[in-house]
This record gives structure tokens, C-alpha cells and sequence, in this order.
């Protein structure tokens, strides 16, 4: 399936002690073109000083569905295990008639111990995580049309992680997104492993987009070669650099326009 190149943008909010600095990042990434602004569902920095400023995911997910006008948004990605999952379908239904039928949900089974430690949640194992996602899924579904009213559209299924027996397993059976993680090497191993998933499961692989992060102007056309059509920019605050973040929307217009 053929499918334009998108850009995706991580505003991570860390590091940031006014939101205005992240609400102003948001603004600059859609002027800049970018297809999708992402955040992520922790509690504290995942690098730099660790307990350095930080604001939460969902509650700032309703307010750039409030300041945006065109860019598709979400997390990368939610953790599966922070919220009963009836009431993640409902906030995500929300989220997304607030936006206009631009979020993409995004969910993955979660792996920053101090996140769990930290807010009562149990940490488990990776195994008991990723069962319990594979749990969820099903709910998070039923209730989206059971909801009243329902979403604004059938939402598209991000599911991110790598794990070839069970994680991609989910993706083929619920996923409209896989977001990997890895070199070229581990990305084309990983996305044909999730191809016999998807035969398995009576799906077209090809239906399922392959997202990364983005590799760099250099190597991005090698994981284009092999499947991949979403790349994401991570960046960091308080600063919000966007220098590379339009590095990669000009060689995205010089592919799609090409």
C-alpha cells in the first residue's frame, strides 16, 4: 500500500517549567508543517535531571486539541496500565470530538519503573504488562461503540513496542500504526515478523503503517526502502529546537513532491 511520507513531531514535556514554552512548541510544529504532534504518558523525565519539571499527558492532550487546527495528535504512546481502560476509551472519545477527528490513539504496555512505583501502580513483569494490555485492547474497543455520542471516526490504533511473540501479535490483531524502535537491521526483521502475524490473523500487512523515529536525512530513504512511511522527531524543552524537525519535513516534501 502505497502511502505519502508523514512527519510526526514529540513535544516531550520535560524540562519545561511554563507550559508556555510547550504550548508555544505546538504552535511552532504545526506552522512548520508537521503532520502529527505527539507527547508522552509519564510521570517524570525520562533523561537529564530526573526530577526536573514535567506535566502530565491526557490533560494537555485536551488543550492542543483545543489549539490546533490541523495536525493529528496523541501520545507516544499511553500507557496501557495507568488508567482502567473503559475510562481511556471514554477520554480518548473526548480528546477526540475536541480535536475534530484528529487524534490518533496510541498505546503501548509501559516500561518506566519509577512511573509505577512512584503513582501505585503495580509494575509487574513484562509479560504481566503486556497481558494486561492484550486485556485491554478488546475493552477499549467495545466501549468506543457503546459510547454516546460515539467517536468522530473509526480512531486510528497506534500501538507502539517490538516484542515479536507477543507485542506484535497485538499489532496485527488491533493496530492501524506499529510504532518500532531500532536500527535498519532490527526494523526489517521486526516488520516481516509482523507481516506473518498478519497472516495468521487474516490481515494485510500492508494495511498496518511502519513507524519510527526519525533516522536522519542520511539513512531515512534505506527505512523507506523497507516499509516505513512515518518518521517522528523527538524534542526536548525547555528550548523546543525545531531546526530538525524542518530538516525532516523539507526531505518529506522533497519525497512526496518528488
Amino acid at each position: 500500500m502505497d502511502r505519502p511520507l508523514r512527519i510526526g513531531v514529540q513535544i516531550q514535556p520535560q524540562h519545561a517549567p511554563d507550559y508556555g514554552l510547550i504550548r508555544d512548541a505546538v504552535l511552532r510544529a504545526e506552522d512548520a508543517g508537521v503532520d502529527v504532534v505527539f507527547n508522552w504518558d509519564h510521570f517524570f523525565p525520562l533523561y537529564g535531571e530526573p526530577d526536573g519539571p514535567h506535566f502530565e499527558c491526557w490533560t494537555m492532550l485536551g488543550a492542543w486539541a483545543e489549539q490546533t487546527e490541523r495536525v493529528e495528535l496523541g501520545a507516544l504512546v499511553t500507557c496501557g496500565a495507568y488508567r482502567n481502560p473503559d475510562l481511556l476509551a471514554d477520554m480518548a472519545r473526548t480528546v477526540d470530538h475536541m480535536s475534530g477527528g484528529r487524534l490518533i490513539f496510541s498505546i503501548g504496555s509501559g516500561w518506566f519503573e519509577r512511573d509505577f512505583d512512584e503513582y501505585g501502580y503495580e509494575f509487574g513483569t513484562k509479560v504481566s504488562r503486556l497481558n494486561l494490555l492484550a486485556e485491554y485492547l478488546p475493552r477499549i474497543e467495545q466501549r468506543w461503540k457503546k459510547l454516546n455520542p460515539p467517536p468522530t471516526r473509526t480512531m486510528p490504533v497506534l500501538i507502539g513496542g517490538g516484542g515479536v511473540k507477543k507485542t506484535l501479535r497485538l499489532v496485527a490483531r488491533h493496530a492501524d500504526i506499529w510504532h518500532s524502535f531500532g536500527d535498519l537491521e532490527t526494523f526489517t526483521y521486526k516488520s516481516g515478523v509482523l507481516a506473518e502475524h498478519c497472516a495468521t490473523e487474516g490481515r494485510n500487512s500492508s494495511e498496518i503503517e511502519r513507524s519510527i523515529q526519525f533516522p536522519g536525512v542520511a539513512d531515512a530513504d534505506e527505512f523507506v526502502a523497507a516499509g516505513a512511511s512515518f518518521f517522528t522527531v523527538p524534542i526536548n524543552g525547555p528550548d523546543y529546537d525545531m531546526a530538525p524537525v524542518i530538516e525532516a519535513i523539507k526531505w518529506r516534501d522533497s519525497r512526496n513532491n518528488g
